[in-house]
């Protein structure tokens, strides 16, 4: 495979899957699970709701540094650069940190199709668990107990 960039990896996911807004849990689990994403038990915070989830994100991400932990945080969408959505410890993770995530989302997948959202999901879920957070934070996008940071 060609070695793609962070923006070129962008505009291949964007139309990579049929549909741009496709809810539910089936795609996005498989490939978590073979990623070995899922791990029951660990401290994950899951923001939902209609109004203030980004900035109840954040707060939360800030008490949990103050409180000594590494803080894994995913928010969307970005304004200005993608990685503004996956941040550790309040910075937004690197380039090659994001390509090394959807490369091997890429692998895992097999002939599983994924939307944007759901292989940002899963980017970020790969970046916390190469840096070993101690503490998840998921912003839910649009689609509630469907969306894929559940």
């Amino acid at each position: 495979m060609i070695k793609l960039n962070l923006d070129d990896w962008l505009t291949r996911i964007e139309s990579a899957h049929p549909v741009s807004w496709d809810l539910g849990l089936e795609r996005v689990g498989r490939v978590g699970r073979t990623l070995d994403l899922i791990h029951p038990g660990e401290r994950v915070v899951l923001v939902a709701g209609t109004n203030g989830k980004g900035s109840t994100c954040k707060y939360l991400s800030d008490m949990g540094r103050m409180a000594g932990l590494k803080v894994g945080l995913t928010t969307s969408p970005h304004l200005f650069k993608f990685n503004e959505r996956i941040e550790i410890d309040g910075q937004p993770v690197e380039d090659d940190e994001i390509v090394s995530a959807f490369e091997a989302i890429e692998t895992a997948r097999g002939d599983t199709s994924l939307t944007y959202f759901e292989f940002a999901s899963l980017a970020a879920m790969f970046v916390f668990g190469q840096n070993e957070v101690d503490l998840t934070i998921l912003e839910v996008g649009l689609g509630g107990r469907l969306d894929a940071m559940n």
